[in-house]
């Protein structure tokens, strides 16, 4: 009985992780002769345990659209975290697309290069945070294509996606590699960003004075990455750049969009972000113009 009772389990948990994967829509890869350097490795298929994603050679950007009765054009890229050893892909990924659609928001789930996994030979300054850049410009070449406004395009990212975040955002660009395309003619500089209780990578920021807005959670227990989130905060205060600090009571680190805790407060973070998203201007399609007040991509 007991074994029958296991086998119908296997093939019920079988059966929910193929439906998950045909829900997911498919990735379309940001380069498609391979990032510079991955050339080789571009067609190496990735490693998914339970919804957690490995062994990444071909960085990819997975489209989850708004629904078209309420999309507004604004943009955001996600990438999730995982300590760049794989990708928290469904619960800081697809979910946190979905709650974005909620709020007229096309999401795109960046699966990124990762600088430690098991035998990569990735950086996480050069190679995923290049992976960033690059979506960013991606987006903004498909603009029309997905119907969103290349002025309104945000990045997001939990933990160690949080740290590509403070690279890309709030810390100078190095320069391209030789091998450059159409694409990469377009800014890299995203037009807001999101930080999920970002990783310590990249703060202090070395070009705060022209980030862009930022919206920033934490919980005021998580030793790793409340400093980091406090310390950007207030270099963008001090910089005159729009900023929003949200620091939950009790709460420590991986609450994703707050299904991991039992905190009303941290269950209802995504909404303040919703709010904040609404208050800057960000869901209000504006003809190819940025919200009244917010700098012009360098």
């Amino acid at each position: 009985m007991r074994n029958k009772l296991a086998c119908l389990l296997m093939a019920l948990c079988a059966q929910a992780g193929a439906q998950q994967a045909a829900q997911t829509p498919p990735a379309i890869r940001l380069w498609p002769d391979g990032a510079p350097g991955a050339e080789q490795r571009r067609d190496e298929a990735e490693k998914v345990d339970n919804s957690y994603v490995s062994n990444v050679h071909a960085p990819s950007l997975t489209v989850v659209r708004a629904h078209p009765r309420h999309a507004n054009g604004a943009a955001v890229i996600i990438a999730p975290g995982g300590g760049h050893r794989m990708l928290v892909f469904q619960n800081e990924g697809m979910v946190a697309a979905k709650s974005l659609n909620r709020a007229g928001v096309t999401a795109f789930v960046l699966k990124y290069r990762l600088a430690r996994d098991a035998g990569s030979s990735y950086s996480i300054e050069n190679d995923a945070a290049a992976d960033l850049r690059r979506a960013v410009r991606w987006v903004r070449a498909h603009a029309a294509e997905y119907n969103v406004d290349p002025q309104r395009v945000g990045i997001m990212g939990f933990s160690a996606g949080g740290e590509l975040v403070s690279l890309v955002a709030d810390n100078p660009e190095p320069p391209l590699p030789a091998r450059q395309d159409a694409v990469d003619k377009l800014s890299a500089r995203p037009d807001f960003q999101i930080l999920v209780y970002p990783g310590p990578l990249g703060s202090p920021a070395k070009a705060a004075q022209t980030a862009p807005p930022a919206f920033i959670v934490a919980g005021s227990s998580d030793k790793c990455c409340m400093p980091p989130a406090l310390t950007l905060y207030q270099q963008l205060i001090a910089s005159n750049v729009s900023a929003e600090l949200h620091l939950y009571a009790d709460t420590d680190h991986a609450f994703n969009m707050g299904q991991r805790s039992e905190r009303l407060s941290d269950a209802h973070w995504p909404d303040r972000l919703h709010d904040w998203l609404s208050d800057s201007g960000w869901l209000i399609p504006r003809n190819g113009q940025p919200p009244q007040g917010v700098p012009s991509p360098q």
